[in-house]
Parts: C-alpha cells; structure tokens; sequence
C-alpha cells in the first residue's frame, strides 16, 4: 500500500465540460492525468460516473431548499441544468452522456499509464427511486406495505416504474429520507450478493472504490434505523457485517484493490478493522475549522495505523470550500496541517484556484470564479514540497512547543512535527492561532558543533543556527496568525 498518498476528485459530469458542451471521456486529454501525478497526486477520484435516471428529476430535484441552494451557488441557473443526484444511480454502468463501457476501460489504461490508479463510487445504501432493479431484482430493496405508506407517504412510496410495490427510500437516521432514492435492504441475503455483485464489477473497471456512507449498512446502524420495517417483515440481523465479507472477498480476488469510506460517528476505527483502507477523518476539519489547537494535537497521537488510515480533508463536494469555511489565510494553514501528517491527504478539484462555492450536486454546470493567485501559488509550492520523500515514507512524530518566556502564552498556538528519513529531517511549525505567537522548539539538531541551516521551503529563506544553542534552548519561533514555517535540514 502507498505510504501517505494524495487523492484528487474530481466533480467529472461538471468538470468534463470545459472540453465541450457535450464532450464526454474520449474527450479528455490524456496529458490531463500526467499532470495530475506531477504534482505529487496517487489516486483520481472521477465522482459521478455512473447512469442516473432522468425519472425523478422533476419530483425530487425542485424542492424548496434545493431551489434556495441554486440560487445561492448559480444565480442563471436554467431548469435544463438540473441533473439530477449522481448518488441516486439506477446501475453502476457508465452514464451514456460520457461514453461507453469502452472508453471507460481506455479511460482506466490511460491513468493507470500515467502513474495513477482510478477511484470510482460505490453507494452501498441506496440506488435511484425508478431503478430499473426494481422490478429485476425487487428483493434487493427494503419493502414496505400500505399501512406504513399511509402512515408516512415521506419515507416510504410507490416507485412509478413499477406502481403495484411498495418499498423505502434510502435514508440516513440523523436526517429526512432521499426522495430520489429506494432503501437496500442489508437484512437480506439477496441484497448481500448483489452488491457484493457490484463490487465484483467495480474491481475489474476501475483500481479502487470510495464508499458512500460507509456506516449505514453496519448491521447496528442498519437494525437501529430500520427496526420498524424489520420486525414487521420478520428480517433477522445477519451474523456478520457486510462489509467483512465483501471487503475480504473483493480482495481475495483483487488484493490491491482499494475502500475508502465516507464515515463519521466515531465509526472509523470499526470500518477499518472490516478492511477499509482508508476512512474519512471529519473530526480533524471540524476540529481546524473551529481553532481547537488542542485537540488537533490530541487527534493526532491517536494510534499510528489509524492515522495512516485516515483520510484528511479540508474540503469535498460534500462540505463547504475551504476558503469560505475558514477564511483564505487559515485555509491555507489548514492546508499545510492535512498535506503535512500521515495519513491520505485529499484535495478537491477547484480547491487549488481557491474556489468560493459549494455546487449542488444536482446541477450539471457551475459558475465561473475567479482564480485565487495567493491560494494557487501556495498550493503549487505546498504540492512540490510534500512530494518529497521525506513526507512519504518518513518517520513522522509530534513535538510540542514550549513558551519563549513565563508570561508568553501565545506558544499554546504553534502546532509541530516532525518528519524523519535518514539523515533528512522536515520541521513543520504553524501559528493556527488569529494573533502573531512565539514559541520555541526542541528537536535533535545533531551532535556535531558549528551551525546548521534550515532552508525554509514555503519562501526559500536560509536561517543559520547554532547547534549548540538549538540543543540547549530550542529553536525560536515567531509567526503571524495562520502562517507556517516548513524547514528542511540534514544531520
């Protein structure tokens, strides 16, 4: 397994447009992805693939809050814009308005030659409310009956395509039901196969999946948001969590395959003893976006194969831009936090341009914006300095600042580390503080006597210290709020 790769995803039914109003994958140039693994980048998640169905458009993608949403994010925004959820799939078969089955496989080949692998979606709790399943494989949704329809006509319904059943729509149980969505029921052992099924499918097309709501099919959170319709029905909790013997099956077929999944709830520890390679780390930009130097430092001392596991984020088509969540300069420190620990580090596409709006998914086209020359510069030297070996295959350890003097407090601010790879050495120090701190900062700077420069990699700038001193009193650091310093040495 890659030691601390990079991910890019990428909003593809959005981004392939700039190749042409109706371009689709033979339409992107090849050196697109060569590019993308210069600047340091492993995986490419293309979100969004899969074919939808127009069918629920009209009835679930006009909603007040979703028309509010258009607004905000696309003020000319046309009803022909409206797409529809690419997480509301009717089969994991290529949308047809990108291309074929075949210009998927050429698709695959030409990021695999550039030195990626491919990421794809995989929506383990719900398919499209007017799936053409639903009358292929009815047995692989949650059921319901006139009763619990009458009773609440929200989350249950009678799917147009076929009128005379009655079944769920997906949902999570912290919020109201998808609508354009129908349930799987993960209480049968149909349901099981078959998407264990898709998986097998999923692993000959593309290198990895990223996994929608990793923790809804987890027999607990499954049982405990479903309890009414299982009694009524009579389904029993299966022995086993589907995913222990899905991921173990997948992999036994294709050991290098890759699960990344979306997942909160304190729940990622349990995904990743299932046989997640990576899980979301949410608690961490939650814990960046409101200041909580903290319990940053705590987060990350956590055990070390959990943090190689994790996957850090300061933005996803799922959150606020990063920019509009903290601000441009505390994105960017937040920036060196994510690209400067163990673990994935994953970017989104229009993150690097500093991008300010968060799209709906259901729309097809997004506004233009401008650039962010700050943000773009910064991102493109913090790329090239985490491509080094050094923050790949290093040895990474925290290290915790002491005052510059007994009323300084201000050293509470700084957090640092450390990355080690034989005789190089990488020392990250951020101010995510909103006031100008000091600190000082004990680390092996050797035993040999005479000076040692440290080469500051985000401005070039060479500081000469004494070892000696640096041994004995640490190394003195002063930075504005939310700026960094990365220092680069050798022993």
């Amino acid at each position: 397994m890659i030691k601390n790769p990079k991910l890019y995803e990428i909003n593809t039914r959005v981004w392939i447009s700039q190749w042409g109003k109706n371009a689709g994958i033979p339409d992107i140039p090849p050196d697109y992805f060569t590019h993308l693994k210069e600047k340091g980048f492993d995986f490419v998640w293309l979100m969004g693939l899969w074919k939808t169905s127009p069918a629920v458009i009209n009835d679930c993608c006009f909603s007040v809050d979703l028309v509010s949403a258009y607004n905000k994010s696309l003020r000319n925004w046309e009803r022909k814009d409206v797409i529809g959820s690419p997480y509301a799939i009717d089969d994991y078969v290529l949308n047809p308005d990108l291309g074929t089955a075949d210009d998927l496989a050429v698709l695959k080949e030409t990021i695999n030659s550039a030195g990626l692998k491919l990421i794809v979606d995989f929506v383990p709790n719900h398919f499209n409310a007017e799936t053409h399943l639903l009358n292929k494989v009815p047995e692989l949704f949650l059921p319901g009956d006139i009763d619990l329809l009458e009773r609440d006509s929200y989350t249950f319904y009678k799917p147009h395509i076929s009128q005379n059943k009655i079944f769920a729509h997906g949902r999570d149980p912290l919020f109201p039901p998808w609508t354009d969505t129908v349930q799987v029921n993960y209480f049968s052992d149909a349901a099981r196969d078959f998407m264990t099924g898709v998986l097998e499918k999923l692993s000959v097309v593309a290198d990895g999946v990223r996994c929608d709501m990793a923790m809804l099919p987890l027999n607990n959170v499954f049982h405990n948001t479903w309890i009414g319709v299982i009694n009524r029905f009579g389904f029993k909790k299966p022995d086993s969590d589907f995913w222990t013997s899905a991921i173990k099956h997948i992999k036994s077929l294709q050991p290098e395959f890759i699960f990344l999944g979306e997942a909160y709830w304190d729940l990622e520890w349990n995904l990743q003893q299932m046989g997640f390679d990576y899980t979301y780390d949410k608690r961490l930009t939650d814990r960046l976006t409101y200041d909580d130097v903290q319990g940053i430092k705590a987060h990350l001392s956590a055990d070390r194969d959990f943090q190689l596991k994790s996957v850090r984020f300061v933005e996803n088509h799922d959150e606020m831009r990063a920019v509009t969540r903290f601000g441009k300069m505390k994105s960017l420190a937040a920036a060196t936090v994510i690209s400067t620990v163990q673990g994935l580090r994953f970017y989104y596409d229009g993150q690097f341009e500093g991008k300010k709006i968060k799209l709906p998914l259901q729309l097809g086209r997004q506004p233009d914006e401008k650039v962010s020359r700050t943000v773009f510069n910064y991102y493109n030297n913090l790329m090239k300095i985490t491509n080094r070996p050094v923050f790949r295959d290093g040895e990474w350890s925290i290290i915790e600042p002491f005052a510059v003097s007994n009323d300084n407090s201000s050293f509470e601010n700084f957090l640092v580390w450390q990355w080690k790879l034989g005789d190089e050495r990488a020392l990250v120090a951020i101010n995510y503080g909103d006031n100008t701190s000091q600190c000082r900062i004990r680390f092996s700077a050797g035993n040999k006597s005479g000076e040692i420069e440290l080469t500051d990699l985000l401005t070039g700038e060479i500081y000469k210290r004494d070892i000696a001193e640096l041994n004995r009193s640490g190394l003195f650091v002063e930075l504005k709020s939310y700026q960094s310093h990365i220092f680069s040495f050798n022993l």
